[in-house]
């Protein structure tokens, strides 16, 4: 079966229906839920600090997810207003039409997303991964880079037994030696590695043509109604990325940044540094550029919207993909600055 359709993007009209119904609420009493992942960013940093709620003025009901194909699921239900997912995730969910729209591309992925072999697996190298047990997070950033490296090194995926695996779920098969090699994010990238090797990570498949990024997604029904929220959860968050951007040195294993991070992640306080190194990520003020939001971020859609239906991963490619990108709430974040 397509595990994209099964999992995720089989939505039923009434979930749709429901989600674009949902009645307006007033500013005093704005709820929003939003989804996360256990990425480290900086924009933990001001979730951790209650900042996004004394911004939007607004009751937030935090949920963690393990998957931006979660995310997306709950999205489409309606039980998600904001959400954070990867590329491929949105790539899907916009070829199949969903009302959402990217806000604010989080970063580049590079060094943390990776391939790693487990100790005594015989894999050195992408070609060997032929007849392996490989797990990953369908229709994920990291499977989408599987599947490019695959495609790279000339390996059938056929060859290969992929497995959909939670990042929690690869974690405990890869101590019980039940996978081969996994291609993850952290917490669980660290917690894999003490038992086995990187292959790869993101950026090299980002080098072979393949970039991925992360990014915040917004319900476009959520959006119409309360634009000030969505422009002043954008300037949150964007104030943090500033902040870390600016002096990133000081966002040390002793720093308060560090710890908030590792506490809502999951991730070792100590690997918090060299883990925020793993991403590139653009400034308020790029985010509207040519680069991003105001042209490069669709683009970028499109070629991972082309790249799953090649792969078999979804059904169609849209013609334009622009309505499902906006620079709208961070031109607002920044005029209101």
């Amino acid at each position: 079966m397509s595990t994209i359709s099964r999992r995720i993007l089989l939505l039923s009209s009434a979930a749709l229906a429901g989600a674009a119904f949902l009645s307006p609420a007033l500013a005093e009493d704005l709820k929003i839920t939003i989804g996360y992942q256990t990425v480290v960013e900086p924009s933990k940093v001001p979730q951790a600090d209650g900042a996004y709620e004394k911004a939007t003025k607004a009751t937030i009901d935090w949920r963690k997810f393990d998957s931006g194909a979660d995310i997306i699921a709950a999205v489409a239900s309606g039980s998600v207003d904001i959400g954070y997912v990867g590329s491929s995730p949105l790539a899907a969910a916009a070829s199949r039409e969903l009302p959402i729209q990217t806000i604010f591309v989080v970063g580049l992925i590079g060094p943390s997303e990776a391939l790693v072999a487990r100790n005594g697996a015989g894999i050195e190298k992408v070609a060997d991964l032929a007849g392996k047990k490989v797990a990953v997070p369908f229709v994920s950033t990291t499977h989408y880079s599987l599947l490019a490296a695959l495609k790279h090194e000339n390996v059938d995926p056929k060859s290969v037994q992929i497995l959909n695996l939670r990042p929690p779920e690869i974690a405990a098969a890869f101590s019980r030696g039940d996978i081969d090699a996994a291609y993850v994010w952290d917490p669980a990238l660290g917690q894999i590695k003490t038992s086995g090797k990187v292959v790869l990570d993101s950026s090299q498949v980002a080098a072979w043509g393949a970039p991925t990024f992360d990014a915040w997604i917004v319900r476009t029904d959520f959006a119409q109604k309360n634009p000030e929220a969505v422009r002043d959860f954008v300037k949150v968050t964007g104030a943090a990325y500033a902040e870390y951007l600016a002096k990133p040195d000081a966002w040390s294993v002793s720093s308060p940044q560090a710890g908030k991070i590792a506490k809502l992640t999951g991730a070792k306080l100590e690997e918090v540094p060299e883990l925020l190194k793993g991403y590139v990520f653009p400034t308020l003020e790029e985010q509207a550029s040519e680069k991003f939001l105001g042209g490069g971020t669709v683009k970028a859609v499109a070629a991972a919207s082309a790249f799953l239906k090649e792969q078999g991963k979804v059904d169609a490619v849209l013609p334009d993909y622009s309505k499902y990108v906006t620079s709208k709430y961070v031109t607002e974040a920044l005029a209101s600055n």
